[in-house]
């Protein structure tokens, strides 16, 4: 790692932003254990809450038919919530951590202006069961976790403004940055349940991070999804904690 440490000093908290929506309370504050309590440096952890950047006159887009969530938009701030200093993260809260963040942190490299997991998203088949065209996003679930190196001139474009006018495909492709700007990160950090896999033997594809794509264990209708035990124990564990530190 000699060229880097990451442009982060070591007495300084990693900062990472996680998108909040209100429906998904517990997804945030598991992902958010998960990563706490495997953390070997300290980190700043802060939900990215939608009606705060309102009143806060930081967001005032309004919601579009297709915004699944309260942050599709709202990750695009995380360099502006970063004081544009330093990298951080952006992550959505369904994920799960199963490694130490630190190993994430100890990839980075100055020479970008973000890192992502850089996911092939090619559907096999050219229409949906239903005979609908398959629509192909580029660099689809890219965004849904990014390091982004808050400082590069390149990011100083994401200004709030930018973020509550400009459309998705600007803003989730990446437009804004040259490819050759954008590294990259192996995608056991943005493991998609459902579509990336487990090779049996060999290592370097067990998940490092669990990204519940299609709707995670805390939905009734996902409760018995691949890698849902994982989630559910953390959450139990999260709940045995919390009970113990604070006093009803």
């Amino acid at each position: 790692m000699g060229m880097s440490n990451g442009g982060v000093a070591n007495d300084k908290p990693f900062k990472i932003f996680v998108g909040y929506d209100p429906r998904e309370d517990v997804a945030y504050e598991v992902c958010r254990h998960s990563i706490l309590k495997r953390s070997s440096i300290p980190v700043e952890i802060n939900p990215i809450v939608q009606s705060e950047l309102r009143s806060n006159g930081l967001f005032w887009r309004e919601r579009g038919q297709l915004e699944s969530t309260e942050f599709s938009f709202t990750r695009f701030l995380t360099p502006h919530l970063a004081n544009y200093d330093g990298w951080a993260m952006f992550v959505d809260c369904d994920f799960l951590y199963l490694a130490d963040i630190k190993e994430l942190r100890d990839l980075i490299d100055d020479k970008y202006a973000i890192m992502c997991v850089q996911h092939d998203y090619t559907p096999k088949e050219a229409t949906k069961m239903d005979g609908a065209v398959q629509t192909v996003y580029p660099r689809k679930n890219w965004s849904s976790m990014v390091l982004y190196n808050c400082g590069h001139p390149k990011n100083k474009v994401l200004t709030p403004e930018v973020v509550n006018t400009h459309n998705g495909a600007f803003l989730h492709r990446f437009q804004w940055l040259e490819d050759e700007e954008i590294g990259s990160i192996p995608f056991v950090w943005n493991f998609l349940e459902g579509h990336n896999n487990v090779v049996e033997g060999d290592p370097t594809t067990f998940p490092k991070a669990i990204h519940y794509t299609r709707g995670g264990p805390w939905f009734e209708a996902w409760k018995n999804c691949e890698f849902a035990e994982l989630w559910l124990k953390e959450k139990q564990e999260l709940m045995k904690g919390s009970k113990e530190i604070i006093p009803k």
